[in-house]
């Protein structure tokens, strides 16, 4: 025997053989469709008789094999059932010679055989007989299942009448001696009953026993397939005490075996073949079958002569004994073990040997004792089967792995299926069967830890021996190439890209990728799934690995284009989500962290950015091509884009772009890439250790977009507060202090929206510097004249930049030029008022370069203009964008008040300002003042300016209210009184500059250097006093005229413009007259004389009234005369400051009367 049956189990030993075949020509899906019907009776129920009968089917049988019935006869061919056609009865003759033909094959064993005729219809159909089944065709057969019955009942009847004749059998020593066909040769010729070589060595009584060890082991295989198991496990029992007594040892590991298998028929009824259907336990089993598990070694056997002729005993006290000849589930394996030892004496008997270690794993199976099962398979493997061809090989590899895979060792099948499949395409075949291969193959996945499926490689650790898995993924693609389907190929050398990455070397790496875009140029790949004609699915390979991504970030607009909320005054900006304040508890997972909404927003229809960190693992340049977004939600344009990475990159930035053309959520999901001609679908719920701060983002309705260009030159200057990103752009300028330019703005609509709302603001961002004015000034009415502004026009505006920063010099130049001499004080009114700075000898001239340096500091001044628009659908929902242009401004010094003092007038009403001008510039400068005549400074020169000026009433000036006074500083308050009060004086002066040389001019500011004695100095008294001679005021030395002997009228007017009452006043009139040498006389009683008294008397005067004195004089001689109006010393004018009491002073020039000027 040559050929082993894989598909043998224990349980097959109490199966009779039945082998089904056709004759003649029959259509092969007919004869397996009768086939089955026949399989399906596998177990009968013998009439009267509490015994099943089982039956083994083969459809193909070997006839070498049944020589070896005698030997067990479950391998013995005990019926035989032949399925033919015929069509005509002049067939019938031939087709059943062939029957016969074929009974002739197996006609040494069989019992009873069947022919099923299909198609046959006339009077031959209609005979009787009980041999053969006549059927109109393959339909119309609906008793073959009770024929098959009938008939497996008659070999029943056959098996028991030899099961009788070989029990009962007393024909002492003529029993025959049963033969494996390799022995028949030895046993030839030896007579056993004369020759006196055997009597005296005994042979013939050891040839008995053997003859009787072979017979009880035959009976007992009869007796388990006629269903009588306890007389079965006696006989087994009774032929191995023999055939251990003579060393037969091939026939004593059958009686084992035999045994073997009728134990584990008691203990496992339910079969070890692993089918579905267990098999009903034997009626002649004792009632405590249940109770089988008990381990125990046998105890004594019961006596065979108890059996009776049907194998129930009288006895029934003899029952309970029955069970104890079972073997233990330990002892099973045992005799296991033993019978194959016996079997592997003989070379000729390795199919048996190999049956029985399939049979034992299939055991060890049950019982959950791996390790022992693979000692059997581990011996299966090395038993010599003699030249097995291609087919018996794969069969034998093939099951090897199935029986590793029933004990549990995963790995160990797969290397036999691997086995199996490379068998299928071994050298010697003439055409390989590579899709069996490729099939094969497939099957030895899970035992290597290998999944189709590149999800199961993303979580955890790698599992699996990595060399062995890339070698059989390579023998994969190489099958599926062999097979003619490069898109399997594609699919499989992606996947091993992708799986095996970390375990490929560089060399390996080049190769792959190399043979991947050999295949994709024929056949690309994609992210469809493949479907294999057994219906096995082979899921897409999206190459998250090429490039590796580590993190995804969504990115907000350019500042210039970002959307903002218009504020409501209901707080849409506060939220509900919780009314804690903080929560220990973080209740979100990372999923979810990945679906939270992002603060800012992105805008329909313009261009939004997701940031991806990447990482090229390759030991080469990686071409990503059309590497895009993917999203859900709104509709999403993406723009995909190609990069190169190079070798080994580290962390690589890459940024993505698409378009939203609705408005609502949006969910970015992933991203899509082309690597080697294979196209990725990467998705980042599948990608847990990509970091990422949300993908979900808001997209709203479309905004209109601005761009803005100015007539002044752009800068590379940022105020130092903003940053680059939030500006659009920055104009740069530089201007002498005091000097104004002005900026022409363009706004064009770049949008698809128009612009429909537009405002305007400004913010100086420098404050180290103080500043007087307004710095940046504007008007809007023309430029929102044009509202709304459609897509591609546009609107300007002017912009007014005016510099006035402190014009007050240095204190080491003050310095300086207080040593040169200039006295700011003390200036006696005819003196001159100009006086050139020279530098001293002992110090450097303020020109030298170290006092350029030093006078001539540049100030920077910077300012952002903020253009806020809006329009379109975005408007409607509330939303405006924001347009910043940053103004820096170098600001170089223009002139410096060094010095500022003031000169009393003639005058109450007036006074002089007195102005020390330093010119810190490289050029001549002019400077100007109202009603003044104009100052030329050359490069690095002081002079002083005297310029007249009226006094202030700086009580008019708006004044703070009650309210705004009590909750302010009192120190800010001073400040901005100065202010006002500085911005009143510099309106009035109208103190101007100009730079010849460079047609350059500006406006000059005292404002920083007036001090509070300066500003009293300035300020109107509030008591306003004018002297009237002859209905004339006397001020600013005005020389009132008048004739000796004439009356003079002189009147006192006082207006109170304070906020108190005033008064009483007494004023007393003295006259005098002053020589301009220091000499005054008062004593002028003959030349002057008062008409009425010389002291006026002024009760209370009210706020904002005016009250009049009046008198008279009477000038006796010509001269120059002078009135000195005194206040009499009283409680009530002292309360008040003595500057309010300053009356001008009155000079009369009496003269002679006409006639004696003409004398």
């Amino acid at each position: 025997m040559s050929v082993p049956d894989y598909m043998q189990c224990a349980e097959d030993h109490q199966t009779v053989l039945v082998v089904v075949q056709p004759v003649g020509i029959v259509p092969e899906d007919q004869f397996f469709k009768i086939y089955k019907r026949i399989a399906s009776v596998s177990q009968v129920s013998v009439r009267d008789s509490q015994r099943l009968l089982y039956i083994r089917y083969r459809h193909h049988y070997l006839p070498e094999n049944n020589e070896w019935g005698d030997f067990q006869t479950h391998r013995k061919v005990v019926g035989l059932i032949s399925i033919t056609t015929c069509d005509s009865a002049k067939e019938w003759p031939q087709t059943s010679d062939r029957f016969h033909g074929q009974k002739e094959v197996y006609s040494s064993t069989l019992y009873d055989s069947r022919l099923l005729v299909f198609g046959l219809q006339g009077e031959i159909a209609e005979q009787q007989r009980t041999d053969v089944a006549f059927y109109p065709d393959f339909d119309d057969c609906s008793d073959v299942e009770k024929r098959v019955e009938d008939f497996v009942e008659s070999i029943f009847i056959v098996l028991e009448s030899k099961r009788l004749d070989r029990a009962t059998d007393k024909s002492g020593d003529k029993i025959p001696l049963l033969c494996v066909p390799f022995e028949k040769k030895d046993f030839v010729g030896l007579d056993t009953d004369s020759s006196p070589v055997s009597l005296l060595l005994g042979v013939k009584r050891h040839y008995k026993k053997r003859c009787q060890g072979r017979m009880r082991k035959h009976v007992g295989d009869l007796c388990l397939q006629a269903g009588m198991l306890q007389d079965a496990l006696v006989h087994y029992h009774m032929a191995v005490e023999l055939l251990r007594g003579v060393n037969d040892f091939l026939w004593l590991g059958a009686a084992l075996e035999g045994l073997c298998s009728a134990s584990v028929i008691f203990h496992y009824p339910g079969g070890t073949a692993g089918k579905k259907a267990g098999r009903k336990p034997s009626v002649s089993q004792p009632a405590d079958a249940g109770k089988r598990h008990r381990p125990g070694a046998q105890e004594v056997l019961i006596d065979p002569g108890a059996l009776t002729a049907n194998g129930i005993s009288a006895d029934t006290s003899a029952e309970i004994g029955r069970t104890k000849n079972c073997l233990s589930q330990e002892d099973i394996i045992e005799k296991y073990k033993e019978a194959i030892s016996y079997y592997g004496k003989y070379k000729n008997s390795g199919v048996i040997e190999l049956e029985a270690c399939v049979k034992a794993v299939r055991v060890l199976a049950i019982q959950k004792r791996a390790r022992e099962a693979s000692e059997f398979l581990q011996n299966a493997v090395y038993i010599n089967l003699g030249q097995l061809s291609e087919e018996e090989k794969i069969q034998r590899y093939s099951i090897l792995s199935e029986l590793y895979e029933l004990i549990g060792f995963h790995r160990k099948s797969a290397f036999f299926k691997r086995v199996a499949a490379m068998q299928c395409v071994a050298p010697t075949i003439p055409e390989p069967g590579w899709r069996a291969c490729y099939k094969l193959l497939l099957e030895t996945l899970p035992g290597y830890s290998l999944s189709l499926d590149p999800k199961d490689f993303s979580k955890g650790t790698h599992r699996g021996w990595a060399a062995v898995q890339m070698r059989l993924l390579h023998e994969l693609v190489y099958a599926s190439r062999r097979m003619g389907n490069p898109g399997l190929s594609v699919r499989h050398l992606s996947f091993l890209l992708q799986t095996m990455l970390d375990f490929l070397s560089d060399q390996e790496k080049k190769e792959v990728t190399q043979s991947l875009e050999n295949y994709t140029s024929k056949c690309p790949g994609g992210m469809e799934v493949i479907t294999l004609p057994d219906g096995l699915k082979l899921p897409p390979v999206p190459f998250t690995k090429l490039p590796i991504v580590r993190s995804v970030k969504l990115l907000n607009l350019p500042v210039s284009l970002r959307p903002h909320k218009v504020k409501s005054l209901l707080g849409d900006n506060m939220t509900t989500a919780s009314p804690f304040i903080y929560s220990p508890i973080i209740m979100h997972s990372r999923g979810e962290e990945r679906c939270k909404k992002i603060e800012f927003q992105w805008v329909q229809g313009d261009v939004c950015e997701v940031q991806f960190m990447v990482y090229n693992p390759m030991p080469y340049e990686l071409r990503v091509e059309n590497m895009g977004l993917m999203t859900s939600g709104v509709e999403f344009e993406s723009l995909p884009a190609g990069l190169s990475l190079p070798a080994e990159s580290g962390l690589y930035p890459v940024t993505l772009v698409g378009v939203p053309r609705t408005a609502g959520n949006i969910t970015v999901i992933g991203y899509h890439t082309s690597v080697f001609g294979v196209a990725s679908d990467c998705l980042l719920e599948l990608l847990p250790s990509v970091k990422t701060s949300g993908c979900l983002v808001e997209v709203i309705p479309s905004l209109p977009r601005l761009q803005l260009s100015t007539s002044l030159p752009r800068s590379a200057h940022t105020p130092q507060p903003m940053s680059k990103e939030e500006l659009s752009s920055t104009v740069s300028v530089q201007l002498f202090n005091g000097e104004t330019q002005k900026m022409t703005i363009t706004l064009e609509n770049i949008g698809s929206e128009d612009i429909e709302t537009l405002e305007l603001t400004s913010k100086i961002v420098t404050t180290k510097e103080k500043m007087f004015g307004e710095f940046l000034s504007w008007e809007l009415d023309e430029a929102l004249s044009h509202l709304p502004v459609k897509p591609g026009k546009a609107v300007t505006l002017t912009v007014n930049i005016q510099v006035k920063v402190d014009f007050s010099g240095q204190e080491h130049l003050l310095q300086d030029l207080n040593d040169d001499g200039i006295s700011v004080t003390g200036l006696p009114i005819s003196s001159p008022l100009r006086q050139v700075l020279k530098p001293r000898p002992e110090t450097k001239p303020v020109s030298s370069e170290s006092g350029k340096a030093e006078y001539s500091h540049i100030k920077t001044l910077e300012a952002v203009l903020n253009f806020k628009y809006s329009g379109g659908a975005g408007k409607v929902e509330g939303y405006y964008r924001e347009l910043s242009l940053g103004v820096h401004v170098d600001v170089e010094p223009s002139v410096f008040f060094t010095r500022v003092s003031t000169l009393p007038a003639t005058s109450t009403r007036h006074c002089h300002l007195l102005l020390d001008i330093f010119n810190p510039t490289e050029h001549e400068l002019t400077v100007s003042a109202k009603n003044n005549q104009d100052l030329v400074l050359h490069a690095s020169e002081c002079q002083r300016m005297a310029i007249q000026v009226d006094k202030f009433d700086f009580e008019s000036l708006p004044q703070p209210d009650q309210e705004t006074a009590r909750f302010t500083n009192p120190k800010q308050l001073e400040e901005e009184r100065q202010h006002a009060q500085g911005c009143q004086i510099n309106s009035k002066l109208g103190i101007c500059w100009s730079i010849p040389s460079l047609r350059r001019c500006g406006e000059a500011s005292v404002e920083g250097v007036l001090n509070q004695l300066v500003l009293e100095h300035l300020q109107l008294a509030p008591l306003q006093w004018d002297v009237l001679v002859n209905g004339k005021p006397c001020d600013c030395d005005v020389i009132a005229d008048c004739k000796v002997g004439d009356s003079v009228s002189l009147e006192v007017k006082l207006t109170n413009l304070s906020k108190n009452l005033v008064g009483p006043l007494a004023l007393t009139v003295v006259p005098y007259q002053d020589y301009q040498n220091g000499v005054q006389i008062y004593d002028l009683e003959e030349a002057v004389t008062f008409i009425g008294s010389n002291t006026f008397y002024i009760d209370t005067v009210k706020p904002k009234e005016s009250v009049v004195c009046v008198g008279a004089l009477l000038f006796l001689y010509t001269g120059d005369f002078y009135l000195n109006i005194k206040f009499q010393d009283d409680s009530a004018g002292r309360e008040l400051p003595l500057a309010w009491f300053t009356l001008p002073s009155v000079h009369i020039k009496a003269l002679d009367t006409p006639q004696q000027a003409g004398a």
